[in-house]
C-alpha cells in the first residue's frame, strides 16, 4: 500500500466493500489524526473497470449527492467488472463546504501528481493517480460551478489527436448525453484529476453538473441520468439504476475552450450586471456587462464587451467583485 495510507479495502474481493482510505495528519486537536476519505469498491468477476469521483472541490454537491445515491443502489449482483466510487476526493475541503482544503488550502484539481511527502492535499492526489487510477479503464470526475460559478451543464475530455483511446473516450463523453461536451487543452501534464487519469493509462472524462454551491431537482436528475448512461456505455451495468426517467438525454454538442480572449475579468473593484445568461450565444464586441461603482452613484459603469464569439459557458454569480476575479467565460462551437 501506498506510503503514509492506510485501508481496509481489497482491490481484489468480489462483492461490495465500503470503507476508507486514511492518510495521517497531526492537528492541533488530534495528534494522531487521520483524514479519512471515504470509498466503495464495487467488484463482480472480470470485466471494465470505472472510478466514479467526486468532492474533488468541497462546494460541488450534484456528484457528491449522486455517488451517495449509487453506493446505497449499486449491489455486486448488479454490475460485471469493478466499480470504485469517491464521493469526497477532498475530504477536509468537502467537510469545510470550501473549495479548497482548510488544512493546507490545497486545491486538488491543481494538486496531480501530488507528493507522498507532502501536505495532505498533495498526498491524496499522489494516492488517487498512483493507487487508484492505474487499477481501472475510465475515470470521471464529476464537478460543477461551485460557490461563486454558475457553469454550463456540459461533459469534458481532453484532446489527445486520433488515436484509439481518444476516440473511444469522444465516444464515452457523448454516451453520457449531457446536452453539451466540451474538449479541453490542458494537456497530459497539467495538474488536473483528468491529466492524472491520462497518465495512468485510462480514459478521462469529467463533466460539470451545475453551480451556486447547491443542488436543484434538475441538476441532479441530469447527474444521475449522465452517470446511468456511462455505467451502461462501459458495459458495467446492463439497465438503468439511479435515474428512471424516460429520457435518455439530448444529443451532445461538441464545444471546445481556448484562450484568455474567450474570458471576459475584472479590472477594478466593482458590481457586476451581466448582460448574458449562461448558454447564450455571442457574438465578438458584444456586451458582456457592467461593472458599477455603488460609492459613485454619478458614475457611468464601465461597459464590458466580448473580445470574441461563443457561447457562455461560465457566469460569476457574486455581484461583488474584485480585481482579477472572472466574471464571464466562452466556449467555442468545435
Amino acid at each position: 500500500m501506498h506510503t503514509g495510507a492506510f485501508s481496509d479495502i481489497s482491490w481484489d474481493q468480489d462483492g461490495k466493500q465500503v470503507g476508507f482510505f486514511s492518510f495521517p495528519y497531526s492537528i492541533d486537536r488530534s495528534p494522531y489524526y487521520q483524514i479519512k476519505m471515504p470509498v466503495c469498491r464495487i467488484k463482480n468477476g472480470d470485466g471494465p473497470s470505472l472510478v466514479l469521483m467526486a468532492g474533488n472541490h468541497g462546494d460541488e454537491y450534484e456528484g457528491e449527492l449522486t455517488l451517495l445515491k449509487a453506493i446505497r443502489l449499486i449491489e455486486a449482483s448488479d454490475i460485471r467488472g469493478s466499480l470504485t466510487i469517491l464521493t469526497s476526493a477532498n475530504t477536509p475541503a468537502v467537510m469545510a463546504a470550501k473549495r479548497c482544503s482548510p488544512f493546507d488550502g490545497g486545491n486538488m484539481n491543481r494538486s496531480f501528481p501530488g507528493n507522498p511527502f507532502g501536505g495532505p492535499t498533495q498526498r491524496m492526489a499522489h494516492f488517487i493517480e498512483h493507487e487508484i487510477f492505474p487499477r481501472h479503464d475510465v475515470v470521471l470526475d464529476l464537478h460543477s460551478g461551485g460557490t461563486s460559478m454558475d457553469h454550463l451543464i456540459c461533459s469534458l475530455i481532453e484532446r489527445l489527436g486520433d488515436g484509439e483511446r481518444y476516440q473511444r473516450g469522444l465516444e464515452l463523453m457523448r454516451s453520457m448525453r449531457l446536452p453539451y461536451g466540451m474538449i479541453a487543452d490542458n494537456g497530459p501534464d497539467s495538474p488536473t484529476s483528468m491529466a492524472a487519469a491520462l497518465r495512468a493509462g485510462c480514459i478521462a472524462l469529467s463533466g460539470e453538473f451545475g453551480g451556486g454551491a447547491t443542488a436543484t431537482k434538475t441538476s441532479m436528475a441530469v447527474t444521475q441520468r449522465a452517470v446511468d448512461n456511462l455505467l451502461q456505455a462501459v458495459g458495467i451495468t446492463s439497465r438503468p439504476i439511479l435515474y428512471h426517467g424516460d429520457d435518455r438525454g439530448p444529443e451532445t454538442v461538441v464545444l471546445s475552450t481556448g484562450g484568455q480572449s474567450l474570458f471576459v475579468y475584472a479590472e477594478r473593484e466593482g458590481w457586476f450586471e451581466p448582460a448574458v445568461d449562461i448558454g447564450e450565444t455571442v457574438a465578438a464586441g458584444d456586451i458582456a456587462g457592467w461593472l458599477h461603482h455603488l460609492e459613485r452613484p454619478l458614475e457611468e459603469p464601465l461597459v464590458l464587451r466580448f473580445q470574441e464569439g461563443g457561447i457562455v459557458l461560465t457566469r460569476r454569480l457574486h455581484t461583488h467583485s474584485q480585481s482579477g476575479d472572472c466574471l464571464i467565460n466562452l466556449a467555442r462551437f468545435d
